[in-house]
């Protein structure tokens, strides 16, 4: 990588490292992951997301250990809908195997949390009985005996050691009230741990990056798509099936966004959550930015998006004490992680009926996906509602994109008496209007 390449990936990321501090994820991963060599690098990029600021629980997976252990013990386990049936004596090598599985995770995430150079102080991994299960029952005339489902997760005490700066670790068993233990599914505890903390991502980490359909990885789904999606059967593998069933409980349950991705590719975590396309499929309750009225918190990152473009002479020159005075004049979009992608202003002008359209900008990583045409139209709908009856428009650059709108060209005596004393002739802005 060369060292405009680094600056630009830098620059690239910041947004996305500003949005997910404080924010709390669950990350869970197949038992799969701890057989790749690849599980030192997902551990390490675990600890370099706790040392941003974001608040990991992590989850993991044990089958494939559960069964070299029942193999090596010429136990045999009949499953049924895909959960395995847990008599006593396999249990008690359910626990040896997943005991083995946690104790080399903790063991990698340890060796990382020491080796940071980022030296941020942390409390290390925790664990505990923060997951309370119950038998799962009899269904059907089965018995499903020490196989279980969860019952209550400890979310004050999972939160506590988040709060103390620790990575959180659960694993697929569970204790009853009176002490038995039972044999989970890590992907529900991963999946009622999310919706318990309400975190704001749930990213499960497994074999394949994301869901495919004709061979083609679908980089995302809303609530709404991924429902009509799982009533067709045909399309997705049983296993597909399942984890988007989880993900659409998550969602429902209003974690905001649920993430699949595989693990054999070097870096997947961070290719997902700081960069613009992500690498796998993201499931989200509604997938669309979020129009509304800006903010005085929303000051900084407006100045953010118009600078490059005042630098450039596109746009006129507003320093941070305007933008702090004008800001009910604002509208932005907002990224579903926490971010700008752009934003657009409606200034009142002396004539009642007229009002001006400005600063109309578009984050560089998001242009070409109709955001300013979705802020213009929000834009014209508050015109509409104040009775105003035509938009001016003066731009440099933008002529033919405004007409494409529906704004016609028009003269310098058209402008209202306030807006030509204002009027910047060295710019020498074409001016364009409106009819609403």
């Amino acid at each position: 990588m060369n060292m405009q390449n680094y600056v630009n990936f830098f620059r690239h990321m910041s947004p996305y490292v500003r949005a997910h501090r404080g924010k709390t994820f669950v990350i869970a991963f197949s038992g799969d992951a701890l057989l790749e060599s690849a599980n030192h690098q997902l551990m390490s990029d675990v600890v370099l997301l706790q040392s941003l600021g974001v608040r990991v629980t992590l989850v993991h997976g044990a089958r494939p250990q559960i069964e070299q252990r029942l193999s090596e013990a010429g136990i045999e386990t009949p499953f049924k809908d895909s959960a395995r049936i847990t008599n006593a004596f396999a249990m008690e090598h359910v626990k040896q195997a997943v005991g083995s599985a946690r104790l080399t995770i903790e063991s990698c995430l340890s060796k990382n949390i020491s080796n940071s150079s980022l030296q941020i102080p942390a409390a290390g991994v925790i664990g505990g009985n923060f997951v309370v299960a119950k038998p799962k029952g009899v269904i059907d005339g089965v018995d499903y005996l020490h196989t279980g489902e969860i019952r209550r997760i400890d979310s004050s005490g999972i939160q506590r050691q988040m709060d103390n700066n620790a990575i959180v670790l659960l694993s697929p068993i569970g204790f009853s009230p009176t002490g038995e233990s039972f044999n989970l599914s890590y992907q529900d505890v991963a999946t009622e741990a999310a919706i318990e903390l309400e975190a704001d991502k749930l990213i499960f980490v497994g074999k394949k990056n994301g869901i495919s359909l004709d061979g083609i990885v679908q980089n995302s789904f809303s609530l709404i798509a991924l429902k009509a999606l799982l009533s067709e059967t045909n399309l997705l593998s049983s296993n597909d099936m399942k984890l988007l069933t989880y993900a659409y409980r998550a969602c429902e349950k209003k974690v905001a966004r649920v993430h699949l991705i595989g693990f054999s590719e070097d870096g997947a975590l961070l290719s997902e959550l700081f960069t613009r396309d992500g690498i796998g499929t993201l499931v989200s309750q509604d997938y669309s930015e979020t129009l509304r009225a800006a903010t005085i918190d929303d000051v900084s990152e407006i100045l953010n998006l118009i600078s490059p473009l005042e630098k450039q002479g596109k746009l006129a020159k507003r320093s941070r004490e305007l933008l702090e005075t004008e800001i009910s004049y604002f509208f932005v979009a907002d990224h579903p992680d926490g971010f700008l992608l752009g934003c657009a202003a409606l200034y009142p002008m002396g004539i009642e009926s007229s009002r001006e359209l400005a600063c109309v900008v578009t984050h560089p990583d998001f242009q070409d996906r109709g955001i300013a045409s979705r802020l213009l139209a929000l834009i014209e709908q508050q015109a509409a509602d104040q009775a105003v009856l035509q938009l001016f428009v003066l731009t440099t650059q933008a002529t033919h994109w405004f007409q494409e709108k529906g704004f016609i060209e028009t003269t310098f005596n058209e402008l209202p008496e306030d807006r030509k004393l204002l009027y910047n002739y060295q710019r020498n802005s074409k001016i364009l209007k409106k009819l609403l």
